[in-house]
């Protein structure tokens, strides 16, 4: 090899590390942009969905306070938002919701209600379709919310007070919904501290 190929060659060598450093900063660039759209997606998920709630109510206790003729002919119906409403008024006063072992006879006992109805329910007039689906999603969000803030809890932790128990539940939820796990969650919000 001549002095001059080898001079070619450390050329090319060197163009070629920049380049790899330039698409190494690209590729950063790249991740702070992914990182602030799924903070961005969160933040409007979250909103939308309180947002989708607060409809939801205002549109039930408007039902209720009308009394008109419709009501009386969907009777059914319209006690079927009542206890809808009021599943999401009971959760919250004491949040069962978030005991591992709390499940659909539970949430039923708890409305005085039979299971075949509470199943009835969710079949006909819940996003859910299942009080299990529901009280799945609960104990989720509960636990991204857990994950954001509390950052020195362990995830088993996180996993038992969210009610989902263990930690492969945990990471199977998280998955399913935002595709991450809950240590790359988690990282999202603990990154720059």
């Amino acid at each position: 090899m001549t002095d001059q190929e080898a001079s070619r060659l450390q050329a090319d060598n060197e163009r070629l590390q920049a380049e790899i450093t330039e698409l190494r900063q690209q590729i950063e660039d790249f991740k702070d942009q992914f990182i602030r759209l799924m903070n961005r997606n969160l933040a409007l998920s979250e909103q939308l969905e309180e947002n989708v709630e607060v409809r939801r109510r205002a549109e039930v206790a408007r039902e209720l306070m009308e009394g008109n003729a419709k009501r009386q002919r969907n009777a059914d119906l319209q006690d079927d938002a009542q206890l809808l409403a009021l599943i999401e008024l009971k959760l919250e006063e004491n949040h069962a919701h978030l005991a591992p072992d709390f499940g659909p006879p539970q949430l039923a006992e708890l409305l005085g209600i039979s299971q075949a109805r509470l199943g009835k329910l969710f079949r006909n007039l819940s996003m859910y379709r299942t009080p299990e689906a529901y009280l799945d999603n609960l104990r989720t969000i509960e636990a991204m919310r857990l994950l954001r803030e509390k950052p020195n809890y362990s995830i088993a932790a996180i996993a038992e007070e969210s009610g989902l128990g263990k930690i492969r539940t945990l990471q199977r939820r998280l998955q399913d919904v935002i595709g991450m796990t809950p240590v790359e969650y988690r990282l999202l919000f603990t990154r720059d501290e």
